[in-house]
C-alpha cells in the first residue's frame, strides 16, 4: 500500500497520473470526494469491479456508484436521460447527489448488482475531479472501507481498514461533507429518495416539481437500487445505542452499569447527560457540521476502545434526515 499526498484544492500532478494509471491497468485506489474516501476501480472492468467486491467484503447484491467527471460524461452511461435529471444535474452537479437511471448496456453487471439501472454522480471535490480528467474513465467507488464498518473522511481511515488491499490511496485531507450523497431514483414514473444525504427533500423538490416516494425496506439478498440501504450499515465496533429525550433515563442506566463492568463508554451529545462517560463528544447543532465530524468521532471512540457509544437522536427534520438514516442504520436497540 502506497499513500500519496495531494494538495486538495490544486491536485498535484504526479500522483494524480500515477493513480490514473493504476486504474487503467484494473488497480484500486482509494481517493477523497466531498462526501468520504471512495475505493476506485475502472467502471468499465468487470474484474476491477469484482475486486470493490472481494477486498471489502461486500454483497453483491449491494450496487456501486459511478463517478463520472461531468454531464455528458454521466448522459453516456444511460439508456435514458430524463428532464428531471438534466434539471438536478444543472442544479446540484458537481456535488453530493447520485441519480439512479436506466443503464447503458456499456455497464457490467458487478456495477449495478444485475439491475437494469446504473447510480452516477459527479464528485465536486477538486482530486476526485483531477483523477477522474486524468484517467478519462468512469470510476466505480463505494466507502473505501470494510462493508458495514463506518465510513472513511481521512487517508488513514482508509489504510486502517483496508491497508495493503489498496494499491494507492491519495491523501487529500479530511473530507468536507462528511456523509453520503443523497441518491434519488429516477428510472420509474416517479422520482423516489433511496438515502438522504445532505441535499433534503425541501431543496430537492422544488427542483423536480414532484413530491418525493420513499422505497420500503428489503431484506435478504434482493438486490438494493442503491447503495446505503443495508439493515446494518455504518457502525463502530462498540455497541451504539440511539436515545431520545424521553429515554434519558435509560441511556442513564446503560452508563452505569457499563462502568460498573468496567466497561469503557463514549458518547455524541447534543445536549449534557449527567452519566458516568469515559469519552463524551460535544456534536454540533448544525447538520452539516455534525454530518462532517460524525464518521471521525464513531473513528476516534473505536480507537479509544469504547464498548459502547450512547448518541442523542437528531432532531426529526428534513434537513437531519440524512444524519439519522446512518445512526439509525449503525444503532443496536435501546
Amino acid at each position: 500500500m502506497r499513500i500519496a499526498r495531494v494538495d486538495p484544492f490544486q491536485p498535484d500532478p504526479e500522483p494524480i497520473a500515477l493513480a490514473a494509471d493504476l486504474l487503467k491497468m484494473g488497480k484500486l485506489v482509494a481517493f477523497p470526494t466531498e462526501t468520504v474516501y471512495g475505493l476506485g476501480a475502472n467502471a468499465l472492468d468487470e474484474g476491477a469491479v469484482q475486486s470493490i467486491f472481494s477486498v471489502k467484503s461486500r454483497p453483491g447484491y449491494n450496487p456501486l456508484i459511478v463517478h463520472v467527471a461531468d454531464v455528458e460524461s454521466a448522459r453516456r452511461l444511460t439508456a435514458v436521460w430524463p428532464q428531471s435529471a438534466e434539471r438536478l444535474a444543472r442544479a446540484f452537479w458537481p456535488g453530493p447527489l447520485t441519480l439512479i437511471l436506466p443503464k447503458h448496456p456499456i455497464i457490467p453487471h458487478a456495477v449495478t448488482a444485475g439491475l437494469s439501472s446504473v447510480a452516477v454522480r459527479v464528485p465536486a471535490h477538486p482530486v476526485a475531479q483531477a483523477l477522474l480528467r486524468a484517467a478519462a474513465l468512469p470510476i466505480a467507488a463505494p466507502s473505501a472501507n470494510r462493508s458495514s464498518e463506518v465510513s472513511p473522511t481521512t487517508a488513514n481511515h482508509v489504510a486502517q481498514s483496508l491497508g495493503e488491499a489498496v494499491d494507492l490511496i491519495l491523501d487529500g485531507g479530511p473530507t468536507p461533507l462528511g456523509i453520503e450523497s443523497t441518491v434519488l431514483d429516477l428510472s420509474g414514473a416517479q422520482p423516489v429518495l433511496l438515502r438522504p444525504g445532505l441535499l433534503s427533500t425541501k431543496e430537492l423538490e422544488p427542483v423536480l416539481k414532484v413530491p418525493l416516494q420513499t422505497l420500503r425496506e428489503l431484506a435478504g439478498a434482493a438486490a438494493r437500487p442503491s447503495p446505503g440501504m443495508l439493515n446494518r450499515h455504518y457502525a463502530p465496533r462498540a455497541a451504539l445505542k440511539l436515545y431520545r429525550q424521553h429515554e434519558t433515563d435509560r441511556a442513564l442506566q446503560l452508563a452505569s452499569t457499563a462502568k460498573a463492568e468496567k466497561r469503557i463508554v463514549g458518547a455524541l451529545l447534543l445536549s449534557s447527560l449527567d452519566a458516568p462517560l469515559t469519552h463524551p463528544i460535544a456534536m454540533p447543532a448544525e447538520p452539516g457540521a455534525y454530518a462532517r465530524l460524525l464518521y471521525a468521532s464513531l473513528h476516534s471512540l473505536d480507537a479509544l476502545a469504547c464498548d459502547l457509544i450512547l448518541v442523542e437522536c437528531p432532531p426529526e427534520s428534513p434537513s437531519w434526515d440524512g444524519i439519522r438514516d446512518r445512526l439509525q442504520r449503525a444503532a443496536t436497540p435501546l
